[in-house]
């Protein structure tokens, strides 16, 4: 168990991944909003979509390659497409998850000010958005992948630790009266449903990012097999599913029947989400909430920003044929510029950005979804890596969920 443990790494890059925008956001608004009504809800799509956030490491370690690999044997097609959902969706997603750990990183230190810089105002949201964006550049340049594995540990184990205590403490001290009754929410509020179910626990195509992760854990550590890698794999999605459980509990505790509106402005929400802890612990615990909140965004940030131009990096040599030596950095810079495009030009509203990145997930997710599912049985996958009977069976009910789910939200517009 002990050897099992120091493997630990992509597992905890993924739940690094996860626990940030669909967590802190979705999972706290659902429970302000629902109660526990939406547990169903979030069980459902960890439990549906499991198997095929589980095809990534599975696959890269029964084949040695990464998803990307294997979507162009599929065809071009396959591939091509992928680079289409990806270019189409890098960009919203970066900038959701970088603005709430600006807006985070701006309340804990300074609450939201603003300044003046060569005639221009710039709040500190901004000014942390600039600042964070150029640390991610600096850290995935040098540290790469090593840094990462190592750095993720600690940020998982802190913020279950505080998440879990958090929850605790603001059971034994809230006083809202509670149900557990399950709910399906009203017309004017399914389009939260999709949203909420599109990012829990994370974008479907986090599982490809997961395979690139697998294939680079190998490389630092030759004694990496498949069962440790599923191993890794099972404890950060079992971690994901927890917290976010943890998160509705604590909208629900804190915010549900209080008459108290979850804002949807990036620098409104990230207030609350502090308050909310502090509330819950006392004044003490201001500082070590602070900085959990923050890291785990940060985390959330840091893993996005390396993983986008990772994927597209391969992608575009597949697809050209030819492997440009500098790539992954290109792809890092076109993700900034990107990023701080539609930051400031196009739209800093956290519940706009996060509503069109989570809805645009979920509507990519049955994609995802089929062609894992058609990779990892395909006739070059060694047969004692493929899924068992009972994983093809939630693989067939996953598709079907995710392809009505999404027929019907179409329908509905």
């Amino acid at each position: 168990m002990l050897s099992r443990i120091k493997k630990l790494g992509p597992g905890l890059l993924f739940a690094g991944a996860a626990i940030g925008v669909s967590h802190l956001v979705q999972s706290t608004r659902a429970g302000a909003d629902f109660g526990f009504g939406l547990v169903w809800a979030l069980l459902l799509v960890n439990l549906f979509k499991y198997p095929f956030f589980r095809y990534g490491p599975q696959y890269a370690m029964a084949t040695g390659e990464s998803l990307i690999d294997g979507y162009y044997r599929l065809g071009k097609v396959f591939l091509a497409l992928y680079f289409l959902l990806t270019f189409a969706t890098m960009f919203t997603i970066q900038t959701a998850v970088t603005i709430v750990t600006a807006s985070l990183t701006s309340y804990v230190i300074y609450e939201f000010e603003t300044v003046s810089f060569v005639g221009y105002t710039l709040t500190s949201v901004q000014i942390w958005t600039l600042i964070i964006l150029l640390i991610c550049i600096a850290i995935l340049v040098l540290g790469r992948y090593k840094f990462l594995d190592r750095l993720m540990k600690l940020i998982v184990l802190t913020l279950t630790l505080s998440t879990i205590l958090s929850v605790f403490a603001s059971g034994f001290n809230s006083e809202n009266p509670l149900s557990i009754r399950q709910i399906f929410p009203e017309q004017s509020q399914w389009l939260f449903l999709i949203a909420f179910m599109g990012w829990m626990p994370a974008p479907l195509d986090i599982s490809i990012w997961h395979s690139v992760w697998s294939l680079e854990k190998k490389k630092d550590d030759n004694l990496v097999d498949f069962k440790s890698s599923i191993f890794d794999f099972n404890i950060g999605y079992i971690t994901t599913i927890l917290l976010g459980l943890g998160f509705l509990t604590l909208g629900a505790l804190v915010f549900y029947g209080s008459g108290e509106v979850l804002q949807t402005s990036a620098a409104g929400f990230s207030s609350q989400l502090i308050i909310m802890y502090t509330n819950s612990l006392g004044d003490w615990a201001y500082a070590i909430i602070g900085i959990a909140a923050v890291t785990t965004m940060f985390s959330t940030t840091l893993t996005t920003f390396d993983a986008s131009p990772r994927v597209m990096s391969r992608t575009t040599a597949l697809l050209s044929n030819f492997k440009f030596k500098e790539t992954y950095r290109l792809w890092l810079g076109v993700l900034f510029a990107g990023t701080l495009s539609i930051f400031f030009f196009l739209s800093a509203n956290l519940g706009d950005l996060v509503q069109i990145a989570t809805v645009l997930s979920f509507l990519t997710a049955p994609f995802y979804a089929i062609a894992n599912y058609k990779l990892i049985n395909a006739e070059h996958v060694p047969k004692a890596y493929r899924p068992k009977r009972i994983i093809n069976i939630l693989s067939w009910l996953g598709i079907v969920f995710l392809v009505g789910f999404s027929v019907w939200f179409v329908t509905i517009l």
